[in-house]
């Protein structure tokens, strides 16, 4: 049969191989791709070329997505071409060579062999309207079944073992994505497919204890493998994909997502999460955002739906797979991790942007906008606790609006507020104070000593002396922003409310505990009438009171108060929240004055609980709580529970990153291309030094310890901070 050659649109930069994989769900798996496959190629008006290879060799089905029919050569063919390659240039077998020359040989071996292959034979064109290609797994004859049986993908890898990783590199000089459909379970085509031959990892899975336990022992070996052998130490992103999501029944589908905490049953988010602090050595993974917009529907309808038609994207609906699809592209094609939220990620690919058409000259009409997105992006990691990013942000956001719009502008103020705000929160008083004593000057000259603005910055002020501990000039501000406020909106107003708040930490801090407790109870009794007695900050004001109460010696109604503070939490944000643990813990302090060790007891196992769950057995935080509950068992008298917990502490890995090696080799998962096991030996034995010293994944993904203070034309924090694995 006469083959086309084919002709494929120029390319700019190697592309990325992304590998989709299930533990079981096969049609899911494939109709993913094959929907990602269609929105890619549809990218910039239909030019960027994207090649899909069938890799499920026992149950092929990405040539019926496209209704492709007839026999026609693909993956087994062109794999059993480059073995008899190998073959004709004297490696029919494996030899032993010295560990030196080891990796230099197989390279070249490898980039010769894929020269020598005509790879287009193999591959074929399945859509005229966009650059769309397909490898299928192989000629469907008679004698198909018997041959993909047949076919040992561990022995080709052992006569060459640089074959794969270079067969990957070899398409992605050709092709912008390379989307691998590998076959479920555990085999030696799954270990080459999520372990040697992609950048991205996208792991489907239903939400059944058996889907994520496979799941999860699939992943953790494919990171294992990258992480313990030089030359495969490339990074590796994960993307998580929940399907056979009922969108008609909330309760089960949430049920099925969070799990139930009074039932101890994990929901499957907690359980990904868990798999991700341990693969990458993360502290913390949330992936709310990342759940909140990727979840697929039951099987069924994916089973049906096939890959979106030609116009797929204008009846992208918020219930489409094709919506779902180019929400995840959000994050796949930034190489985002799923644990950035995707506002961060839409702001972070917006100032990416930006900063590719400005190409280093000012231009009011980028530049404003580039200015804002990066102050709302210093906003977000404001809240998400990253200050160094945050401060970064937001200098360069003041920076670009004092070049176009002035010192004086209101923008280039709000920024200039903010800055000062997260240095005192970062600890760098004398700057935040130097900030803020020309805040308030420029405030007062431009809009008047009792503007809102002004007054705002005086409080503001206030409050870092009082840090720095010059509470004479802190606590002259606050009385004249409270009189100002109350002269402007009233005495119950809520900027009259958080102007006294404010003097209450003040007098709080400088040991006027008595005075600082009146002003508490007027603020708390003003916000419970204004708000409600179960608000935001109804609530912090409460507890805020309760820990003075505890101080002052007061303790009946330091407890009380702080037991409504936690049972608002429990009944509003729930028993995991970081809000209700650290309520349990205040109430927890209370009662150890007491001299209540039962109840003690009972909140501190309670924030152990809650900690393992949220953040993991091996976290700082889950630690120290549990060590804490030790300390109560020992005094209360149970020294054989103490014991226990303490043995457990002993043999507890403080290293989310160290639990990777056995979880990924208690879920039996599938070696590597015969990396492990039995075959893994083999190889080990003839390869000794590329094994040497585990190099962490999560020294490659791990943010950076302190970023640079970026230029208008440098780069933004989070590309320092959280995506060293791009390089």
């Amino acid at each position: 049969m006469e083959i086309q050659r084919l002709t494929l649109p120029p390319r700019s930069g190697p592309g990325d191989v992304t590998t989709f994989y299930s533990f079981e769900s096969a049609s899911a798996r494939s109709v993913a791709l094959s929907t990602m496959a269609v929105l890619l190629a549809g990218r910039q008006d239909a030019t960027v070329p994207v090649l899909m290879i069938d890799f499920d060799t026992v149950s092929p089905g990405l040539h019926h997505a496209f209704g492709l029919a007839g026999e026609r050569p693909g993956l087994l063919e062109y794999f059993q071409a480059c073995r008899e390659q190998l073959r004709l240039l004297g490696r029919g077998h494996p030899v032993r060579r010295s560990q030196d020359a080891d990796e230099q040989d197989d390279n070249a071996l490898a980039r010769q062999v894929l020269d020598a292959v005509d790879w287009e034979p193999f591959v074929e064109r399945v859509d005229l309207s966009r650059p769309l290609y397909l490898m299928r797994a192989g000629s469907f004859d008679d004698s198909y079944g018997e041959r993909a049986d047949r076919f040992d993908w561990d022995g080709l890898f052992q006569l060459c073992p640089a074959l794969f990783r270079c067969f990957a590199e070899f398409m992605t000089q050709r092709f912008a994505h390379v989307l691998v459909d590998a076959r479920s379970g555990r085999s030696a085509e799954v270990s080459i497919c999520t372990a040697l031959l992609p950048r991205r990892l996208v792991a489907l899975f239903t939400p059944s204890r058996r889907s994520l336990d496979g799941l999860a022992g699939v992943v953790t070996r494919a990171i294992d493998y990258r992480c313990s052998h030089e030359a495969e130490q490339r990074p590796l992103m994960v993307y998580p994909l929940p399907a056979a999501i009922d969108s008609a029944d909330s309760a089960r589908r949430l049920l099925w997502r969070r799990g139930d905490p009074h039932k101890a049953l994990a929901g499957y988010q907690s359980v990904i999460e868990q798999l991700l602090r341990q693969c990458y050595g993360v502290a913390r993974v949330s992936l709310d955002s990342y759940f909140d917009e990727i979840q697929l529907p039951q099987l069924h309808a994916l089973a049906d739906a096939g890959p979106p038609a030609h116009g797929g994207e204008r009846d992208a609906d918020r219930f489409s797979l094709a919506r779902t699809f180019d929400t995840l592209l959000d994050w796949f094609l930034g190489n985002y991790f799923p644990w950035q939220s995707h506002a961060e990620v839409r702001l972070a690919a917006a100032i990416g942007a930006a900063r590719a058409r400005l190409g280093g000259g000012p231009d009011l009409a980028l530049s404003l906008p580039l200015a804002r997105d990066l102050h709302q992006l210093g906003l977000l990691y404001r809240c998400a606790g990253r200050a160094a990013d945050a401060i970064a942000c937001l200098e360069e956001s003041i920076h670009l609006r004092q070049r176009l719009l002035g010192d004086d502008h209101a923008d280039t103020r709000a920024g200039r507020a903010q800055l000062a705000t997260l240095l005192g929160q970062d600890g760098r008083l004398a700057e935040a104070e130097f900030l803020q004593e020309l805040l308030l000057d420029d405030c007062a000259r431009l809009l008047g000593p009792e503007h809102p603005d002004t007054l705002a910055a005086r409080a503001a002020l206030a409050a870092t002396l009082a840090r720095r501990g010059d509470f004479g000039r802190a606590l002259a501000l606050h009385e004249q922003t409270i009189d100002a406020s109350e002269r402007l909106y009233g005495a119950a107003h809520m900027h009259t409310l958080d102007r006294l708040a404010e003097q209450a930490r003040t007098l709080a801090r400088h040991g006027e505990l008595s005075r600082a407790r009146m002003v508490y109870e007027r603020v708390l009794d003003g916000r419970e009438r204004l708000l409600g007695a179960e608000h935001e900050q109804s609530l912090r004001c409460a507890q805020d009171l309760s820990t003075l109460l505890r101080e002052l010696g007061d303790l009946g109604n330091a407890r009380k108060l702080q037991e409504g503070v936690l049972a608002a939490r429990e009944r509003h944000a729930g028993p995991d929240h970081p809000a209700t643990m650290q309520a349990r813990e205040l109430l927890a302090e209370i009662m150890a004055a007491q001299s209540d060790l039962a109840g003690v007891r009972e909140m501190l196992e309670l924030v152990a609980r809650s900690r393992e769950r949220s953040l993991g057995a091996g976290h700082p935080d889950t630690l120290s709580s549990q060590l804490r509950l030790a300390s109560t068992l020992s005094e209360q008298g149970d020294l054989d529970a103490a014991r226990r917990l303490r043995q457990k502490l002993a043999g507890a890995d403080p290293d989310p990153a160290g639990a990777r090696q056995g979880a990924g080799r208690g879920h039996g998962g599938a070696a590597p291309a015969g990396r492990s096991g039995p075959r893994r030996a083999r190889a080990s034995s003839r390869r000794p030094a590329r094994r040497r010293g585990r190099a962490s994944m999560a020294a490659r993904v791990r943010p950076a310890s302190s970023t640079p203070r970026p230029t208008a034309a440098g780069p933004i924090p989070s590309a320092t901070s959280w995506r060293s694995c791009r390089s």
